[in-house]
């Protein structure tokens, strides 16, 4: 059976409000994550899982707009949410996604399970080692991990930010990661700021603000065009354990 796909998202945020539904070259952030994870033949089924605060209301209409499934679960315990959300359909394994992700590459969706699946893991991740530019980052679990970790986890960032029990227990889980062959990670394409999303609206209008393009053919514009990596190269990434 295909895995799980669960796309996190929510309207706040303490960098960017309303990121998800940041308007991005006629389309909003969510829509194009989930149309370019719609474009992943490995996955059985897309659910956005947000919470069930009233500000989250509006990407719940706009689930509704796209006609994909919503799940609202707890606001803060993120891991609760999430593991709310996929026993709901009870899959053999979960793909996570965030919603601040609109350059997510269906391509590496498909890679990451395919690892996940030839290496009989219970966890598997392109972000395990840093090599892919921030902002493609799929992880794909094993329900019964998930299920394990909700029950044991109990530090607030393990809640908060879903998987750290995993990949921080590798005494326990069978982790595996997947690396791109040269090291890319100092590229930002993730959303979290408004010079992110500056950036990902330059790098969207380069491919007329359709999204089908992958993430080698957004190296070639950088190279074309090294200036634009100058609009968030300054931004931090918060960190898990803040």
């Amino acid at each position: 059976m295909k895995p799980l796909a669960v796309v996190q998202a929510r309207m706040g945020s303490s960098r960017l409000p309303g990121k998800v539904l940041a308007d991005l070259g006629g389309e909003t952030v969510l829509a194009r994550v989930v149309h370019r994870l719609s474009r992943a033949r490995s996955v059985q089924q897309i659910i956005v899982a947000t919470s069930i605060s009233a500000k989250d209301d509006a990407v719940a209409y706009e689930c509704d707009r796209l006609q994909v499934e919503c799940f609202r679960g707890s606001e803060h315990d993120v891991l609760d949410r999430y593991y709310r959300c996929a026993d709901a359909f009870a899959p053999s394994a979960v793909v996570r996604i965030t919603a601040d992700c609109p350059l997510i590459d269906p391509a590496l969706v498909d890679l990451t399970i395919r690892a996940f699946e030839e290496n009989t893991c219970d966890y598997a991740s392109n972000a395990l080692v840093p090599r892919y530019p921030r902002g493609l980052d799929v992880e794909v679990f094993t329900m019964s991990a998930l299920a394990r970790a909700w029950r044991e986890a109990s530090q607030p960032y393990e809640r908060e930010h879903v998987t750290p029990y995993l990949y921080e227990h590798p005494d326990l889980f069978r982790l595996f990661s997947c690396q791109a062959e040269a090291d890319y990670s100092h590229h930002r394409w993730t959303l979290d700021t408004a010079h992110d999303l500056e950036l990902v609206r330059a790098i969207y209008a380069r491919f007329g603000n359709q999204h089908h393009f992958g993430w080698w053919e957004v190296l070639q514009v950088l190279g074309n065009e090294p200036r634009l990596a100058l609009l968030n190269c300054h931004v931090v990434q918060k960190a898990v354990h803040a």
